[in-house]
């Protein structure tokens, strides 16, 4: 089922659409890393160096060159800072064309299921700040554990694996169930849904392809909901559609 899931997710992520939520998603990240880039190097000069100006000149005469040697060093860990903040940053904004992406593979792979329900704009911007999360979580935890050999491999792909899968199963699952109902889902197929997060923890390690994670991770999770609802008997109506049912005919 994993194996499947994730051929048919890694077939998709070449396809028009898929491309088109990738450029997208990048070109928003690229537009806040440089508003960012900015913001702090305007705060660095009205803030930092005009106090750092107050007691160097009370230095030695190579103050002037450590200056300069600061100015430097602070560009250089902005840098550093802002390469660590483009995985977190793109899974935030990707997480807003995710349901752009599963639409593509509910329609393309299952053509017989019914359609699911984009989530609400609220539920989608949770979701988008718990993926940042996720994944700012994973990346602290390994840098953490960057000089302990072996530890920092297994936590990280421990962590990101219970995490990834489980965020992204349950967007996938809430497009045709409710957020109680979908994380039922996934408790009963825990084993399946750590090992697809398995597979998507694998795209987060390598760095550049790591920002394709939300969109491998969507695609797989996508695909994974629909086998396990398989599994189990086929898919409930989507949600607003089951409360439609559930009010009964209208009368006039």
């Amino acid at each position: 089922m994993i194996g499947l899931a994730a051929s048919r997710a890694l077939r998709d992520l070449f396809s028009p659409p898929f491309r088109a939520a990738f450029w997208k998603s990048l070109g928003l990240t690229a537009l806040v890393l440089v508003g960012l880039w900015f913001a702090v190097e305007a705060l660095f000069e009205r803030v930092a160096a005009p106090w750092a100006a107050g007691w160097l000149p009370a230095l030695p005469a190579w103050a002037s060159d450590a200056e300069r040697a600061a100015g430097w060093l602070a560009g250089l860990l902005l840098a550093i800072a802002l390469a660590f903040l483009i995985g977190p940053v793109s899974a935030a904004i990707a997480g807003l064309f995710l349901d752009d992406v599963a639409e593509v593979v509910e329609r393309e792979c299952y053509p017989e299921a019914p359609p699911g329900r984009e989530l609400p704009l609220a539920a989608s911007l949770r979701l988008s700040a718990k993926f940042l999360g996720v994944i700012v979580l994973g990346n602290l935890l390994a840098f953490a554990l960057l000089l302990v050999p072996v530890v920092n491999l297994v936590a990280f792909f421990a962590v990101n694996s219970y995490l990834l899968g489980r965020e992204y199963f349950e967007f996938a699952a809430m497009r045709y169930r409710t957020e109680h109902d979908a994380k039922a889902l996934r408790r009963r197929h825990r084993g399946t849904v750590l090992a697809g997060g398995a597979v998507v923890a694998c795209f987060l390690a390598v760095p550049v392809v790591n920002l394709l994670t939300p969109l491998v991770a969507a695609a797989l999770m996508v695909n994974l909901h629909q086998l396990v609802s398989r599994r189990e008997g086929g898919l409930p109506a989507p949600p607003v559609e089951r409360r439609i049912a559930a009010a009964g005919p209208r009368s006039d």
